[in-house]
């Protein structure tokens, strides 16, 4: 029987194969009172279960394949976190000591008491980490019943192997890597959880957020993925099936044909320069920003070098990391953003809570009120100046006040490290997100007193709407194309190419290539996007005439209607 199913996309592509079915231990275990004598070995067989799954985790850790995600390791090493928090370690052991009950039982109770308080969160990506807590105890539980860690079958080479699964944690996606499937579909999940930010850094086509794909689909079945619209189609008939064929023939066909425009200059019909610049995590980025042929980083999310750890990064590995970045670009720019922790991103250890964590404590409110941990960052950061060209990014400001504390903080490191005799850049530039709309309407501050700006979008229109994107209940009023928000664009933009001060986009919309020409036409010459979505855009940009856009541009500007908006963007694009 064919049907269609629907989900959130969240990794683009699209994928035809047949669905492997992946088990998944059911968390409804049964209840049993033990004699007094057998408590202890009780006791013993929960800690042998814990012991046997922090090994496995650490091994698959230890043991990932070279060319695996970054955010592997930082998973992993969550998952070992939550596996040796007292919660999971300690409580269901005093559990099974109190009331003689069996190990599963113990752990499953202590499981939903940690997962209730993690649904208590306002915030929707710590909500969701909830399903980390859940994917540690289900590997637990499968050690206790003697079914640890399952993988499929040796995958077959005649066809594409399509994973389906209630879940997937992201040691069992090490473990599945050398399958490498076609695309993955799962029940659960949304736009922030980790297999769709894993899926996106495979450039696997994912769909999350099926409910019941699991339920529905049988083994083998043949699917049709379009990890662009959401759209799975199960049992196609032939025509549909020849149709995504054809589909997805052309889509390959492009990619390969956008590998050709690599070394071709960024420059639009009528011969205006563009910077195409990529965003990055960790020096291993390196590779696939060179192979997209970035003109440079318009943004190194240093942030990624404090998460998932129970240290911090000290001053010498922040210099090494950012040192082989600036190396490795050969003198081409990098932008280093001092670390963008809160809200969503939180040290290990971090007891601060808010009730609103987006609008509190976090990055350069943070980096001020820790002056310790800035300090050492910016000396690792004006060290690593010395060996390329680096500029220094900070997020989040909002008045002259923060701008004056951070320049002051910049040069009061500056002469320790003068007088220690270490060389760096005494020109490094300063520059400073855009992305609280405070910072958009009183740009004249900014453009007086730093080097350069960066637009983080994301952010801006989130606040500017009052929209959290990743709130279920709330995500379809996010919207890039509000009025509000392009008058902001457009002001900031503005206002920055008047004050001769080099602008940036660095947020989504500089990857979407639905906003390309938007954000030209408003004057905007550099982006900087994820290194898969260069050559896109710069497809985009090389068969852009800005005299022809500019009609349409006026109009865009002028309009108040959404439906009108979309209509001329429409036509924008078409041009």
């Amino acid at each position: 029987m064919s049907f269609t199913m629907h989900g959130i996309a969240v990794s683009s592509g699209i994928a035809i194969g047949h669905a492997h079915l992946l088990s998944h231990t059911a968390l409804e275990v049964a209840h049993y009172v033990l004699p007094k004598h057998m408590v202890q070995d009780e006791v013993k067989r929960f800690e042998a279960a814990l012991e046997s799954t922090r090994r496995e985790l650490a091994a698959l850790r230890d043991n990932r394949p070279q060319q695996a995600a970054a955010e592997f390791d930082a998973f992993l090493d969550l998952h070992l976190m939550i596996l040796d928090d007292e919660h999971i370690s300690q409580a269901p052991r005093h559990m099974i000591e109190r009331e003689h009950c069996n190990a599963e039982w113990a752990l499953k109770a202590q499981m939903d008491d940690l997962v209730t308080h993690f649904e208590a969160f306002e915030d929707a990506y710590l909500r969701e980490r909830k399903t980390d807590v859940i994917q540690v105890v289900e590997r637990v539980l499968k050690t206790l019943i003697g079914h640890p860690g399952q993988v499929p079958p040796a995958a077959r080479h005649d066809v594409s192997m399509i994973l389906v699964a209630h879940d997937v944690s992201p040691a069992d996606l090490i473990q599945l890597k050398p399958h490498q499937f076609a695309a993955i579909l799962t029940d659960l999940g949304g736009a922030t959880s980790h297999t769709a930010i894993i899926a996106r850094s495979l450039n696997t086509p994912c769909v999350v957020g099926l409910h019941r794909a699991r339920q529905l689909m049988r083994e083998n079945d043949m699917l049709i993925v379009d990890g662009t619209q959401g759209v799975i189609i199960v049992n196609p008939d032939k025509q549909i099936l020849a149709e995504y064929k054809l589909r997805q023939s052309l889509l390959e066909l492009e990619r390969q044909k956008l590998k050709r425009l690599k070394s071709t200059r960024a420059n639009t019909l009528d011969d205006a320069a563009i910077e195409l610049h990529a965003n990055i995590e960790m020096p291993h980025d390196l590779a696939e920003v060179q192979e997209n042929g970035a003109t440079g980083i318009g943004l190194f999310r240093s942030e990624f070098l404090f998460l998932n750890r129970d240290d911090l990064p000290d001053e010498d590995e922040q210099f090494e990391a950012y040192r082989a970045v600036a190396e490795g670009m050969g003198g081409l720019p990098v932008t280093i953003r001092t670390f963008d922790l809160g809200a969503d991103k939180q040290l290990n250890g971090t007891k601060r809570v808010a009730s609103n964590p987006a609008l509190g404590l976090r990055a350069i409110r943070l980096c001020l009120a820790e002056p310790q941990l800035f300090r050492t960052q910016l000396r690792a950061v004006l060290r690593a100046s010395h060996y390329g060209n680096v500029k220094i990014l900070v997020p989040m400001l909002s008045s002259v006040s923060e701008i004056n504390q951070t320049l002051q903080f910049i040069a009061a490191v500056k002469q320790g490290l003068d007088a220690e005799g270490i060389p760096y850049n005494r020109a490094v530039p300063i520059g400073g997100m855009v992305e609280i709309p405070a910072a958009a309407l009183a740009l004249n501050v900014f453009t007086r007193k730093l080097d350069f700006l960066s637009i983080g979008t994301n952010d801006l229109i989130q606040y500017t709407l009052a929209i959290d994107r990743t709130d279920e209940e709330v995500a379809h009023l996010y919207d890039p194309l509000h009025p509000a928000v392009l008058y902001l664009l457009a002001h900031v933009i503005g206002s920055a190419n008047k004050a001769g001060i080099p602008i940036s986009v660095c947020g989504e919309m500089a990857g979407e290539l639905a906003y390309t020409r938007l954000l030209l036409g408003m004057g905007l010459r550099q982006f900087s996007m994820r290194p898969t979505q260069l050559l896109g855009i710069k497809q985009r940009v090389l068969t852009t005439s800005l005299p022809q856009i500019a009609p349409l541009m006026q109009k865009i500007m002028r309009a108040d209607d959404p439906l009108k908006i979309q209509e001329l963007l429409g036509r924008l694009n078409a041009a």
